[in-house]
């Protein structure tokens, strides 16, 4: 058996009842998110090119006396950096910025151009109150953008895709790539954001966040945070949560694995060519591993650890039979 989670069923005049479970997964502060797409992870990263997948686990013992167990797939997921300023697509968008297409690490820099403003302590004469306050605005918005991508960032628990984007142009003046994020001229921001758009449209659950609302990234969803703090306003973040189809109050267990994504759809998982043939199989790394608490008020608990670091863990959360409630106030 394979399950998908549904985010959300709706049908037009009806609400039909959902027998599922609610996922509740909260990972701590340690859990390492993957590097951006092309680079090699460091020390506290895993690759980039890897999904998690959250599994349920019977045991039992066969016909011959010996266990056996089976693993049923509850939920794809992948762990990325809210804001990854090494993504080429890491723009501005809509028409409520200023300069839609604009790499954001050059966000100020565009600014200062616009303005006329090199120095916000030293601006010229000519210089409005509201091109000051522009200025302003945005090199703030430059610094909180920077502490966002620092290490200890927000890490979004995201859509799975193989995807990726079309490599960088050479030059501002190429036309083979996306513009590199240096290129801030308007016929540079314009190709770039056709580029980004087309490879979002193209592949709709590749993630790509934004610094503007971390929970409404610029392309594929979010469940949630890795447990830790965001850096701007110094306030809590962390959960995430799934919808499975399946009734989960029956099982002994819980694992999370991650493996290599299959990018050529040859129906192997992509592994790099230092991974020893021993090393390879079909679910990948355990990443996490628990068994489930009694039941307190129809919430099954599980707390789980990863095999080498103590601090990896995770609070798996689980409340079944949706369509009953017999929690009573």
């Amino acid at each position: 058996m394979r399950t998908i989670a549904l985010a959300l069923l709706s049908l037009a005049g009806c609400i039909d009842e959902f027998n599922g479970s609610n996922v509740q997964l909260d990972l701590a502060a340690p859990t390492p998110a993957q590097a951006p797409l092309g680079l090699a992870p460091l020390a506290d990263e895993l690759p980039g090119n890897i999904h998690f997948t959250l599994y349920a686990f019977r045991e039992y013992v066969d016909e011959q006396g010996k266990p056996v167990g089976s693993l049923f797939e509850l939920q794809q997921f992948e762990i990325h950096h809210a804001v990854d300023l090494a993504s080429p697509c890491y723009i501005d968008v809509g028409e409520h910025v200023p300069f839609p297409g604009v790499h954001v690490s050059k966000f100020v820099d565009k600014m200062k151009e616009a303005t006329g403003i090199d120095d916000i302590a030293n601006p010229p004469a000519s210089a409005t109150e509201r091109q000051k306050i522009e200025l302003a605005t945005a090199i703030e918005r430059g610094e909180n953008v920077n502490k966002l991508a620092a290490d200890g960032g927000p890490k979004a628990l995201t859509t799975v895709s193989d995807g990726g984007y079309p490599a960088v142009a050479a030059s501002c003046t190429d036309t083979n790539g996306i513009p590199p994020p240096m290129c801030i001229d308007d016929d540079a921001n314009a190709r770039r954001l056709a580029a980004c758009q087309a490879a979002w449209s193209g592949d709709k659950s590749y993630y790509e966040g934004t610094d503007r609302v971390l929970t409404l990234p610029l392309n594929g969803s979010v469940a949630g945070f890795v447990t830790g703090m965001n850096p701007v306003n110094l306030g809590d973040i962390g959960g995430a949560q799934f919808f499975v189809d399946e009734e989960l109050d029956d099982f002994d267990g819980f694992a999370i694995y991650w493996q290599y994504d299959d990018a050529n759809h040859d129906g192997m998982p992509d592994y790099p060519a230092n991974v020893p043939m021993a090393d390879r199989n079909k679910l990948g790394v355990q990443f996490l591993f628990g068994r489930p608490d009694k039941p307190t008020r129809g919430v099954i608990h599980a707390h789980m650890t990863n095999l080498t670091d103590p601090f990896i863990t995770a609070e798996l959360a689980i409340f079944t039979n949706l369509n009953e409630d017999d929690v009573h106030f």
